[in-house]
């Protein structure tokens, strides 16, 4: 039998060159960084990251100056997501003069990764001006905007814009400052071409249905919250009350009360809804199921004083003797619970309720 050992056997890479260094059959002392970087070169031939990362690590401990080896462990550290220990690898690189544009831009990208802002706003900055023809508005919009700073961050997005037009977080980002900031109307475009460039993206699509609602825009807003529902934006009870709700601005009584009854379903003792329901029916006339809705308000908060005055309301827009003075009755009741409701007859009288 033939026993051979690593240290009296040639390794053989074939057609293999790492920066100045090609080879084809090696033979080296154990004790060397020479050694480990050529094992750990052969193991990440082989894919086995993990230990080829074990032996540039190794292979450091003998040389931590030499360029090839730091570059090889940035890399396995980058490989095995280990991006913070990458990053400050490639910093020793930078640290030994070896500063180049592909090394900035490195180091750009794993600090922005890893969200180290400052530290990625200043090699943007670097590599800006090592290679003017580089593409990084987009960090600097990107930080700024997560920053929320939010006219740094429109001035470098739209930048950004220019430099790379198919990228669509960029008008998705210049929306969200826009809407952040409660600038609706602004929002509204950059939200449209984000959506333009990427329409799979449920939850802008959704995002734009609620800024419809805020701008009562609402024959847009059931439009974009219907669109997203079927773009696969999770139907939640958020997202179908919303859904009603967008119905019911449109005039759709019956689509909205159906969507919101089931979640009532499911949330029985829901006084928004109950009210929304009871509101819905009462400006669409049908005051006796205004009255239902209300009274189940009434039922879990006997003290609800504006569930009581809207029905006092309901009677009297019913019409007739006996529904006005029992509605003006109930209304005062109410009033006397909660004397802030006097208020709100004065501009339903105003408004000729």
């Amino acid at each position: 039998m033939i026993r051979l050992t690593f240290c009296a056997t040639l390794i053989s890479i074939v057609s293999y060159s790492i920066g100045q260094t090609s080879f084809n059959q090696i033979t080296i002392g154990q004790d060397s960084a020479e050694y480990f970087l050529q094992k750990g070169l052969l193991e990440k031939q082989n894919g086995r990251k993990m230990e080829s990362l074990k032996n540039f690590e190794k292979a450091l401990g003998f040389d931590a100056k030499n360029k090839q080896i730091l570059s090889e462990l940035a890399t396995a550290y980058f490989d095995l997501r280990k991006y913070d220990q990458s990053r400050l690898t490639y910093k020793k690189i930078e640290d030994l003069g070896d500063v180049t544009p592909a090394l900035i831009k490195q180091i750009l990208t794993l600090s922005f990764q890893i969200r180290n802002f400052d530290e990625a706003l200043i090699y943007a900055d670097k590599l800006k001006k090592a290679d003017p023809s580089e593409k990084v508005a987009y960090y600097f919009g990107k930080i700024n905007y997560d920053q929320e700073n939010y006219g740094e961050a429109i001035k470098n997005l739209n930048q950004a814009a220019k430099e790379d037009p198919a990228n669509a977080e960029v008008p998705y980002m210049i929306a969200r400052s826009y809407a952040d900031m409660m600038n609706y109307k602004l929002a509204v475009p950059f939200f449209q071409k984000a959506i333009e460039l990427k329409p799979t993206e449920a939850n802008w699509i959704y995002e734009l249905g609620l800024i419809c609602y805020a701008m009562h825009d609402d024959k847009n807003s059931l439009k974009y919250i219907l669109d997203a529902g079927e773009k696969g934006y999770k139907k939640d009870n958020d997202y179908l009350e919303n859904l009603g709700i967008a119905y019911l601005n449109v005039g759709d009584l019956d689509a909205g009360v159906k969507i919101l009854g089931q979640i009532l379903a499911k949330r029985p003792s829901d006084m928004n809804l109950l009210n929304m329901i009871a509101e819905a029916y009462y400006y669409k006339s049908k005051y006796d199921l205004a009255i239902d809705y209300w009274d189940k308000i009434l039922e879990y908060d006997k003290t609800n004083a504006s569930a009581l005055y809207m029905i006092g309301m309901a009677y009297q827009k019913k019409g007739g003797d006996e529904n006005m003075k029992k509605g003006t009755r109930l209304c005062d009741t109410a009033i006397n619970m909660d004397p802030s409701l006097s208020n709100l007859r004065q501009k339903k009288m105003m408004a000729g309720l």
